[in-house]
């Protein structure tokens, strides 16, 4: 009965010209969370990365943490789990009269992360709620049904513990089909996503069961300084 532990990646680099690697906080948070695996004896059976620069140097930092490297570990890739194109988003919302404008006046503020967040925030429900499919190269519907497909083959055919190293949007979109979530649930639950936790996943006879959800306890105590969601 295989546990899948979906891990999303570490911090990205919000300020850098490539956005998809980690961060220096990201990285400390990816071996910190690795630590914490090997502290409780959580060792990986096998391995699924994203195809996302950011996902595979999440799990090369938590997998050097435990010891361990792809000779160790079955190690695939699974494009299934990667996220959305954010900047797609992006793009088509700032196609829109005064948004582009609007988003630079408030990433120039004393808070550009929240600034930026307000409007990606306003580009994701406009993505998700499907009435404006012809701008995307990926619709909402079809990123779900790439998200299910690869949690369907992480659970087939394997045993004991399998690490998926993947993004908030995709963590979210697995609650969605587990939980029975609504579109908008499913978005707001991905704003809540700590960098570098986890959800699980138990596959039994009975089917797939969401154990638990952004798990982020490594983060408590002294190591609060390590929490991120952004």
């Amino acid at each position: 009965m295989p546990a899948l532990y979906l891990i999303r990646h570490g911090q990205a680099s919000f300020d850098a010209e490539d956005y998809d690697q980690l961060s220096e906080l990201g990285i400390r948070q990816s071996a910190h969370l690795g630590e914490a695996f090997a502290a409780r004896g959580v060792i990986p059976n096998s391995v699924i990365c994203g195809g996302m620069r950011r996902h595979r140097q999440t799990a090369e930092q938590c997998m050097a943490a435990l010891n361990l490297s792809s000779d160790d570990v079955p190690w695939q890739e699974a494009r299934d789990w990667d996220e959305y194109d954010h900047q797609g988003l992006i793009d088509a919302y700032t196609a829109l009269p005064g948004k582009a404008d609007a988003l630079i006046a408030d990433m120039a503020g004393d808070n550009p992360r929240a600034g930026f967040q307000r409007h990606f925030a306003m580009a994701m429900t406009r993505w998700v709620n499907g009435d404006h499919n012809a701008d995307y190269p990926e619709t909402w519907d079809k990123f779900c049904q790439r998200v299910e497909r690869g949690l369907l083959s992480a659970a087939e055919g394997r045993k004991g513990n399998v690490f998926v190293f993947t993004s908030g949007g995709a963590i979210s979109v697995v609650c969605r089909k587990l939980l029975g979530l609504s579109n908008d649930m499913t978005a707001q639950l991905s704003w809540q996503l700590a960098n570098a936790a986890y959800s699980k996943v138990i596959a039994g006879s009975a089917g797939l069961n969401l154990a638990s959800v952004n798990e982020h306890s490594h983060f408590d105590g002294h190591h609060r300084k390590l929490l991120s969601h952004r």
